[in-house]
């Protein structure tokens, strides 16, 4: 299975800190954080990764290079303009291959073992995503979570972690460099039955705001002291 990490947004509400160093570069525990996502897949046998880039995304080539050094082969999808989350998959599916394939949002940190995603059976389905507990900024949830189940409005409502796998199939019908949104995709493919999900709750945060960056810093550094106390 290869992997797919989006790297293509600009990172408004990250400014001043995007505005000359894309999202993705900035750094938890001085190490950017698409560094800590190629370590993660490199570790649960990912070889393939394709990274899709647009804002200041030169910058991102050049940091991370061939994935080489994590014993990884990355391929780069670059965008004009960014093409929002589905439009950037779609416009990468060539390069993704015609099975299924995971995808990670770049801008979140997390401690998740991805190796299990790769066993992950899709069967008649187009999508399998990773759930977690609703942050303080999101506490409506995006989507409702029940044994292994996403539904339009039965079982516990609760946030897209930014992690799925998904069939090429469900993103049919978006041309090549065209723009558009995951959110309505998936909403369509959960009421057709077409989902299955789990619920992570470990280390997960979305790195949206300076803010989050430098409190998810604190965290870790304080269990890092933590440990070594003990």
């Amino acid at each position: 299975m290869k992997a797919m990490i989006l790297a293509a947004g600009r990172g408004e509400r990250m400014r001043p800190l995007t505005d000359r160093l894309p999202k993705p570069l900035l750094e938890v525990l001085e190490k950017p954080l698409i560094v800590w996502h190629l370590e993660n897949l490199a570790r649960a046998g990912f070889k393939e990764i394709v990274i899709n880039h647009a804002y200041l995304g030169k910058q991102i080539e050049d940091a991370v290079g061939n994935g080489a050094r994590w014993g990884l082969s990355i391929t780069y999808s670059a965008e004009v303009n960014a093409l929002e989350t589905a439009g950037g998959i779609a416009n990468a599916l060539a390069l993704l291959g015609d099975g299924p394939f995971l995808v990670v949002n770049a801008d979140i940190f997390t401690d998740m073992d991805f190796g299990h995603l790769k066993d992950v059976s899709l069967k008649d389905r187009k999508a399998h995503l990773v759930m977690v507990d609703n942050p303080e900024h999101h506490l409506e949830g995006d989507f409702f979570y029940s044994n292994g189940e996403l539904s339009s409005n039965q079982g516990l409502k609760l946030t897209f972690s930014g992690i799925g796998v998904y069939e090429p199939a469900l993103f049919d019908g978006i041309l090549p460099g065209h723009a558009a949104r995951l959110a309505p995709i998936l909403t369509k493919a959960i009421l057709n039955g077409w989902v299955s999900a789990e619920k992570y709750s470990g280390v997960w945060s979305d790195i949206g705001t300076p803010e989050r960056l430098k409190l998810i810093n604190e965290e870790l550094k304080e269990k890092h002291v933590e440990s070594k106390r003990i």
